[in-house]
């Protein structure tokens, strides 16, 4: 490497180098100095001769054993500071290498943290959902297992009105409905009186327990069958109109 290159370089060396380099050139400059005097030259001044007028020559000290060692010492010492310079570039890649894999690490475990989090809350909110649906499975079962099948006969019509009418705050009794039944049609849902004073008023006695039009009208029950020869509804509005008059089914023993 010439010498010329070095203080270029100088402006990249640290404050130290700066000084170690600035004191290997003084001390280089000094060396040459010195190269320039004789070794055998005599220190006591003479007798001063006269000075010819001629040109004088002065023989070339570059290539002296003084100023080959000066010029080989400064030749190193530049070496190792380019040596220094290089291993602090070298030093500061890595570690800037290093931060940037240090962010690169950080910045995917990060997104890492973050799609483990949406993944979790995704589970979560599937999770409710079945357990939501397995709930309204579930009622939806208990609902359909309370849910009461009735015979289509006398006995499942009584105990069908009778659920009615406990909903619907109704008195009466299995007994007290199936008694009067038995008397006013023997269990006939169609039956119809055709010749009391009601059919001679044109408002037969109809169903079950033989009401007339307007009776059902006025006393039926929400949620049965409008049709007066329906059993459940023909029981419920007959127990209903029962209860306002007499207090219960129960209570009635006779035509009513």
């Amino acid at each position: 490497m010439s010498v010329s290159s070095i203080p270029g370089r100088r402006r990249r060396l640290n404050k130290t180098q700066k000084l170690s380099v600035a004191g290997i050139s003084a001390m280089a400059v000094a060396a040459l100095s010195f190269s320039l005097v004789p070794a055998n030259a005599d220190p006591k001044p003479e007798a001063e001769t006269p000075v010819s007028a001629e040109p004088v020559a002065f023989a070339s000290v570059a290539g002296t054993p003084q100023a080959k060692t000066v010029q080989a010492s400064i030749i190193e010492q530049h070496s190792t500071a380019e040596q220094l310079v290089k291993a602090a570039d070298l030093a500061r890649a890595k570690e800037a290498a290093a931060a940037k894999a240090k962010a690169a690490e950080a910045a995917k475990i990060k997104a890492q943290a973050e799609a483990k989090a949406k993944a979790e809350a995704a589970a979560k909110v599937r999770a409710k959902a079945v357990a939501a649906e397995r709930t309204q499975t579930q009622v939806a079962s208990r609902s359909e297992a309370r849910t009461p099948v009735y015979a289509n006969n006398l006995d499942g019509w009584i105990r069908e009105s009778l659920d009615i009418m406990r909903a619907h705050g109704i008195p009466g009794s299995y007994n007290g409905l199936h008694r009067n039944i038995m008397r006013e049609s023997t269990g006939n849902p169609n039956a119809v009186n055709g010749w009391d004073v009601n059919a001679q008023n044109g408002t037969p006695s109809c169903g079950l327990l033989q009401v007339i039009r307007p009776t059902f009208n006025a006393y039926h029950v929400p949620g049965t069958s409008w049709n007066i020869y329906d059993p459940v509804a023909n029981i419920t509005a007959a127990a209903n109109y029962a209860a306002d008059k007499y207090g219960s089914m129960d209570n009635v023993n006779s035509a009513y």
